[in-house]
Parts: C-alpha cells; structure tokens; sequence
C-alpha cells in the first residue's frame, strides 16, 4: 500500500464501511493490509497498539485522532446507560477487542494483567446477548451463562459488577460461594438466576444436592484460568463442564498465561479469538520497584521499620503462606501498626470484614496469600511488598499489578533472603531488567554470603578468569585417577568379572588377624555353641509337634 492511498474496512462494531488513512492511523505497509475488494475476506495476523489479535472477521483500523468509545462498541442502549452511571468513560484495550469478539458467537482466549478491566470484558457482552434472548413465558428462569472464579472475594466482585452492569435490564445474577451457610443460597437459586457467579468447590456441593441445573447453559466464563489450575481446580471444572450442553460459547480469561493452560485451551474452546494485553513480562512503568537483601530471619523487623514511614498510606503485603500471613500481621499489630491477615483458613465474614476495613482505610496494612488476594481490586493502593518472593516469576508481576492502578503511580518492595536469590534472578531474566537494590538498612547480607551467592562472577565478563581458576584444580584429579585405576584393576577382573583378586584378599587377612581382640575368642564359643544348640531345639519342636498335632487329633470336636 504506497503513500496516500487510503483503504476502506469494514466496522466491526456495527457492520458499517469506514475510511481510515493507514499513513494517519501509523500503520505500515509490513501489515499485510488488503484493498477493498479483498477486505470482506480478510483473514489475518495483526498487532496493533502492542495488543495481540487473531481474526476471522474484519478489522477496524481508528483515527490516530478519534478515541474509542463504548457506542463504538455496538452495546445496547440499557448497558450504555448502567455504564455511564458507574462512570465508565472510554474501553480498555481488552475491552475494545474483546467485546466485538464475545458479542459475534466467538470462543474467546484473553490474556491480561490485573486492573485491565477484564470483568467487563466478558460482563457486558454477555449481558447483552442475554437480554436479546429473553427467557420464554412460562419458561421461568434459568442459569443460561455461568462464571467461574477461583476465590470466594473475586466471585462476589463479579458479581457485583454484573448487577451494576445488567442493573437496567431484567436479567437476574446470583453468586455461590464456600465458606457462608448455603441456605440463602438455595432461596436465590430456587428464585431463579439468568446468571451464575460460583467457586468450583461450592458450586458442586450444590449439584450434588440437585440445587442447581446446567443443562440450559449458553455461555461460560472461566476467569483466573491459570490460577483455578494452580489451585487443583482443573478437575472439579471438568466435572462441573461434564454437566452442560456440549454447544456454549466459552470465555477464558486470565491474568497470565501460562503454558499449561493450552491443553485446556484445546479441549475446551473451538476456534477462538485470542487477545493478549501486554505480555506477561510486561511491568507497568508508573510502578517504582526495589529490593531488599537481607540477613536471613530480619524480614519482620525491615517490615516493621519500613512502616514507619507515614508516606505509605496502604500497603498489601504477599505471604507464602496462611501461616506466614497470620504472623506477619501479629509482628505489625504489635508496634502499633494496624494489619489484618486475608488467607483460606479464615471465614468468608472475617476475609470481607479484613478486606472492607482495608479499603475504607481502618487497617493500614492487608497481608495476603497469593490466592486470597485475587478479588482484591484497590484503585488507590499506594504499596504492594512481597514479604515472600514468588518462586513463579509471573506471579511477581501480577502481585505488584495491584498498585499503580487509574494512571496512578505505585510502588513495589521486595524482600530477598539468600535462598530467595534465584527466584529474583528468575524474576528479572522475565521482565529484563535488574531491580534496584535499597542498600541503606540495618539488616544487609554479610559479605562471605554476597560474595558467595549473591554477587557470582559474571560469566561473560570473566570466561577467561574462570578457565584460568578451573583449569588450575584440574591436575589434582588426574593423579587421583591415576592412583584409582591400578586399585580398580587389581579389585576386579574384567576379563573374568570375578570380584577380587587373591591378593587383595591375602593382603587384607594378616591385618584381620594382626588385631588381637579378647573378645572374638568369645564370640567364637558362643557361636558354636549356638550352632549346636539348634539341632537339639529341632529334634524336641519335632517330638512337640508330634504330639501337639496327636493331642489336637484325639481332642473333642
């Protein structure tokens, strides 16, 4: 395509011919883009704007100067409308991408970054395509799209955003989750739901006691994909998939994607349209991030000094573990500094409490596992500390993708031990660059252990050093082999295979018998005479039996 010439495309979002310059648009001719007699069968691999998109169908390319909006979209009216009320200005690019998608029948793949706007990326299409199709009179109402959530806080998440999105229409949403009595569940269940926010654990409980039906499902939702396999999830998805028509439109999503997942992919989803938004690598630029390195056993005492500083306002602090959480947030408590820990082990009444207070500002300070924090959707989170590192680097990213959040800046601190040091050079290998180190504190590695472990000769730098100092403890093991190998050929024959040659063995015996021990003589008699002792024990089992096996003969039956 040379310069000035202009090609027409067909809008995606409401079937309508639009004229777009690609020279204003920034699109090159290394597109592949088609003429207007081949557009209609356009078939594609296209990036634009570092989203990753493979259609079928056809491509709009906007105005350089011409912002997306949610009109743009082709959304009803009454979802327009519940938008503008939540204060829904423009689409994220997940959100411009994939609701075109969702909205024409396709099965979606969607990879995004937390804060990215992925529940109404799948929310309002869905919605909408419900409310085409109402339920028939004297039908009643039945569960037609199901969404799958890994955590208890984002089901309920969810779940209120379909209510803010579907709030105009008269679609019906309910959410299930574990860890709350199931009664007034099974009342909304027995109400009548249109749409379905459930926990797989909860969700087959209730299955199991013929509360719910799938059979009418028309669409499913599984968000946190990567996260539901990490939990063990998979294969309560499989059981609760096995229960639902075969024809559905599938939704993934998911803050990473990780390889695993494909196999699912493949099983599950037919033909679908992949968006991938930023790559998992990817960390937000606004994030300031650093990293401590610490003496083993100090990370609480850095945490409690770190806190002192009244700049941060809320900090999300990640755990390895529920154990870990819950001390943590003790240490904190105990200097005056308010904490609540967020893991499975606590009631779904405490983990809401713990995450209300911490965003109305009452607690300071939320320490969470990985998996509780998902649901955790703060915009104004200033700090996000990984108290333990991941030993998932893609897990790093969507930790500290928690602040930073509505084009505001955020900061991310990491504490690092010796044996954490592997997972922060996994950490920075996958974003490519080095993380800042903060080396003004009171509890820094000790020399003998940097030098050891976490400053190591680069081997770039020093591949000629390295040789020089290998190359130099070389020669000791050359002799040792040396020394080894007559050894070996006199211990064994490998012509023969036999074991040992006779004068290992005559050499070996003269120092046996050189050790004079007081006590062999002994353990010679004892020996022999428990030899002989077993021949008469035989002979008198042997009369015993006899007579036992009589006597057990001529006794009454």
């Amino acid at each position: 395509m040379g310069s000035g010439q202009t090609t027409s495309w067909t809008d995606f979002r409401a079937g309508k011919r639009l004229r777009n310059y690609a020279e204003n648009a920034d699109i090159g001719s290394g597109l592949g883009l088609k003429t207007e007699a081949e557009e209609n069968s356009a078939s594609f691999f296209m990036p634009i704007c570092g989203i990753v998109i493979c259609y079928d169908v056809n491509i709009d390319i906007h105005h350089k100067g011409d912002p997306m909006t949610f009109e743009d979209l082709n959304i009803s009216p009454v979802i327009l409308k519940a938008l503008a009320k939540e204060n829904y200005k423009a689409p994220t690019p997940i959100q411009a991408q994939a609701i075109p998608a969702v909205l024409a029948g396709r099965d979606l793949l969607g990879c995004a970054q937390t804060g990215t706007g992925k529940t109404a990326a799948f929310s309002v299409p869905m919605i909408q395509l419900l409310n085409q199709q109402p339920p028939k009179p004297g039908m009643g109402r039945r569960i037609r799209a199901l969404v799958l959530s890994p955590t208890r806080e984002l089901a309920l998440q969810i779940s209120d955003n379909v209510k803010a999105y579907s709030q105009f229409t008269k679609l019906r949403s309910t959410a299930i989750v574990g860890g709350v009595s199931q009664k007034t569940q099974e009342r909304a269940l027995q109400q009548g739901a249109d749409i379905l926010i459930a926990t797989p654990g909860r969700l087959l409980d209730l299955m199991n006691q013929k509360h719910v039906d799938l059979q009418h499902v028309e669409i499913l939702v599984l968000d946190e994909a990567d996260r539901m396999l990490d939990m063990g999830f998979i294969h309560d998805v499989k059981r609760i998939i096995a229960k639902m028509p075969s024809k559905k439109q599938t939704l993934f999503f998911s803050a990473t994607m990780p390889a695993e997942i494909t196999q699912l992919v493949q099983t599950l989803l037919h033909n679908p349209v992949k968006v991938e938004i930023t790559p998992v690598s990817s960390t937000a630029e606004r994030i300031e991030q650093s990293v401590y390195l610490l003496e083993t056993g100090n990370k609480q005492q850095q945490l409690n000094e770190l806190m002192k500083d009244t700049s941060i306002v809320s900090a999300l602090v990640f755990t390895r573990t529920k154990r870990g959480a819950d001390r943590v947030a003790r240490g904190l408590n105990k200097v005056n500094i308010t904490a609540q820990a967020i893991h499975g082990d606590k009631s779904q009444t405490s983990r809401q409490t713990a995450l209300n207070n911490f965003k109305s500002g009452a607690t300071r300070v939320l320490v969470a596992t990985d998996i509780a924090a998902r649901g955790i959707d703060i915009d104004e989170l200033s700090h996000v500390i990984n108290f333990n590192l991941p030993n998932i680097p893609e897990t790093y990213v969507h930790r500290i993708g928690r602040t930073g959040r509505a084009g505001l800046s955020g900061t991310a601190i990491s504490f690092c031990e010796v044996d954490e040091v592997p997972f922060l050079r996994d950490i920075e290998k996958l974003i490519g660059k080095s993380i800042p180190e903060v080396k003004d504190h009171d509890f820094p590695i000790s020399g003998a252990l940097r030098a050891a472990k976490v400053d190591p000769t680069p081997k770039s730098g020093s591949s000629k050093p390295g040789k020089s100092k290998s190359a130099a403890s070389r020669p000791a093991k050359p002799k040792a082999d040396a020394t080894r190998k007559p050894k070996a050929d006199t211990a064994r024959n490998p012509k023969t295979g036999a074991p040992r040659q006779s004068k290992t063995n005559s050499a070996r015996k003269p120092m046996t018998e050189a050790v004079t021990n007081p006590y062999s003589e002994m353990a010679r008699k004892l020996s022999s005479e428990a030899a002989s002792k077993p021949n008469n024990g035989q002979a008198r089992k042997r009369k015993s039996g006899g007579f036992n096996k009589g006597s057990r003969a001529g006794r009454p039956s």
